[in-house]
């Protein structure tokens, strides 16, 4: 079980936003389960946008009217003879709060509130709905989470993040016939999260370090690339002449059994060499050096992975992140292998 004070850091870390003095209060409050964080933070944030104004879009709207606005409907008016009562169908854009963003916000809002949740918490929830009287809400196991942001509604990103966490757990708790209380995400959500902490620690603490998570091209002898998947990366860490390739992994299980021996997952050896040699050759530069790294969530096994392979000419090694420490060990953690594979004198 993962402290509920380091999901809330490794949030901070994925949405920077929550590094604001609006939510300094959060990191000092003890929280008795994952969706109590949620709330706080949707309070928080759902307020803050308020005041800085919901966002607008301009909506199709359908409507019978004696007054002509946008586009005639023809074929409707025609079907009902609303002309005969001297109005037409017409098709306009109105711009609106009740846009997609605005109604899985309150999709959100109502699914919390139906679940478990400190009366205080649910109080100050329902003092936000009545400003999206006038918004619509969405099936939640139907909402579309491929969202383009842009400068107009990019302060919605954190805002909708939190919403996928809530909905996407409350969901997985309710088909497992669980209580319907969040004390954990599934390890699906908890894998993207896990990810883009890392790919985001990197980022903010080692600046000097240049951190991204590129596609790597298939390094072919000829342009034939039919059928090949794609080779995308969690986490590349580069500066000077070393490269560190790191593949996040967020299992319930890191290994296999095989006759009653342990042993790591052979896809996941296989696809972060591929990753290794290819983009060796990609930089064809021999004097660079080009790592890998398995870096696993610790479990509950016994046997913790510390491995460290070469494997034609590249060191490929295998770790584990202990999630349920003192941040600041998880911290320390991370920093070292920065100066053991990218810094190291």
């Amino acid at each position: 079980m993962i402290p509920i004070k380091n999901i809330y850091h490794m949030l901070c870390y994925a949405f920077s936003v929550l590094n604001e003095n609006e939510y300094n209060k959060v990191c000092t409050e003890d929280f008795e389960n994952t969706l109590e964080l949620f709330a706080e933070i949707l309070d928080i944030g759902i307020k803050k946008q308020i005041k800085q104004g919901l966002v607008k879009d301009y909506i199709e709207e359908n409507e019978v009217t004696s007054l002509i606005r946008g586009k005639i409907n023809i074929s409707n008016s025609i079907k009902d003879q609303s002309f005969l009562k001297r109005q037409l169908y017409c098709t306009y854009d109105e711009f609106s709060i009740n846009c997609y963003l605005n109604q899985i916000i309150k999709s959100t809002l109502n699914l919390i509130l139906k679940n478990d949740l400190s009366k205080e918490r649910k109080s100050k929830l329902k003092k936000i709905l009545p400003y999206f009287r006038e918004v619509d809400t969405l099936e939640v196991n139907k909402i579309n989470w491929k969202i383009r942001y842009d400068r107009n509604n990019q302060n919605y990103r954190m805002i909708i993040g939190i919403c996928y966490l809530t909905i996407k757990g409350l969901l997985q708790t309710e088909d497992r016939g669980n209580a319907k209380l969040m004390e954990f995400l599934d390890d699906q959500r908890m894998s993207r999260l896990y990810e883009k902490f890392i790919l985001e620690y990197y980022k903010l603490e080692y600046p000097v370090i240049k951190v991204h998570s590129p596609q790597i091209k298939w390094q072919l002898d000829d342009d034939n690339s039919w059928l090949l998947p794609v080779m995308q990366t969690d986490i590349v860490l580069s500066y000077g002449d070393k490269t560190l390739i790191i593949d996040a992994k967020y299992y319930g299980n890191i290994f296999r059994k095989h006759y009653d021996v342990n042993t790591l997952h052979s896809g996941n050896l296989y696809q972060i060499f591929t990753y290794v040699k290819n983009k060796e050759i990609e930089l064809s530069d021999k004097s660079h050096e080009v790592s890998g790294m398995l870096l696993y969530a610790k479990t509950d096994e016994k046997l913790v992975p510390n491995q460290k392979y070469t494997m034609s000419g590249n060191v490929i090694c295998i770790k584990t992140l202990n999630l349920n420490q003192d941040f600041s060990l998880i911290k320390k953690q991370l920093d070292d292998i920065v100066h053991e594979f990218i810094l190291e004198n």
